[in-house]
């Protein structure tokens, strides 16, 4: 296969926000009092829509409580926990690598653009991406499927010369359901297992795996 525009998620993909993320959780809901146990995985946190999983971890039905967590989480995350992040190892030789090539290349993040666009460029990523597209603060374009079509018609993509890459099945699924090839990543945050249910054409084991894939090693 042939690529010519790759969609990079951010999160598990290109750097690891663990504890960024999981921090700004706990944050949230300990200024709700739904402290969450310390010793218990915020992990599988880390990919979905954040209103959603707040949902789960709230076991509520209440639209207004999961809104107002995401709030509290907000006030931290946006100065203190998306500093709280690392670049893959390799992650800046493989886009060196594809960018030279000649390859179209953007972000697709289900995280707020506007935090999207400060992280990558605080790590330095931002020259190897023409767009940076996440979600907008009022929750539009938060699940994947939405974000890549709305790439995909800003960009005057061909879905069949695009391939997404991301660590979360809702990558996988979100490309799926617009004719784009999707694989996984295995360093993030979602299992072999998770990816290859969804779909994901083949899984890569380390950020280099994707030149190989690409025929660029």
């Amino acid at each position: 296969m042939k690529f010519s525009n790759l969609l990079f998620d951010l999160d598990g993909t290109l750097t690891d926000p663990k504890v960024g993320i999981t921090e700004s959780i706990r944050y949230a809901l300990a200024k709700m009092e739904r402290p969450y146990p310390p010793d218990a995985s915020l992990d599988w946190c880390i990919g979905p829509p954040l209103q959603e999983t707040f949902a789960t971890l709230l076991q509520t039905d209440d639209p207004q409580l999961p809104i107002e967590a995401l709030r509290l989480f907000r006030e931290r995350f946006s100065t203190v926990g998306l500093f709280e992040n690392t670049p893959y190892p390799a992650i800046n030789q493989v886009l060196q690598t594809v960018q030279a090539a000649g390859l179209r290349l953007f972000v697709a993040t289900s995280k707020p653009a506007v935090f999207a666009r400060q992280i990558v460029e605080h790590f330095d990523l931002a020259r190897y991406f023409l767009v940076v597209y996440g979600s907008e603060l009022d929750g539009r374009l938060t699940h994947k499927n939405e974000l890549i079509h709305h790439i995909l018609q800003q960009e005057s993509l061909d879905p069949t010369q695009t391939l997404m890459i991301g660590d979360r099945e809702h990558d996988i699924l979100g490309a799926k359901a617009n004719q784009v090839t999707a694989v996984g990543v295995t360093w993030g945050y979602g299992s072999a297992q998770e990816l290859t249910a969804a779909g994901a054409l083949t899984l890569l084991h380390h950020p280099t795996d994707l030149l190989q894939f690409l025929n660029l090693a």
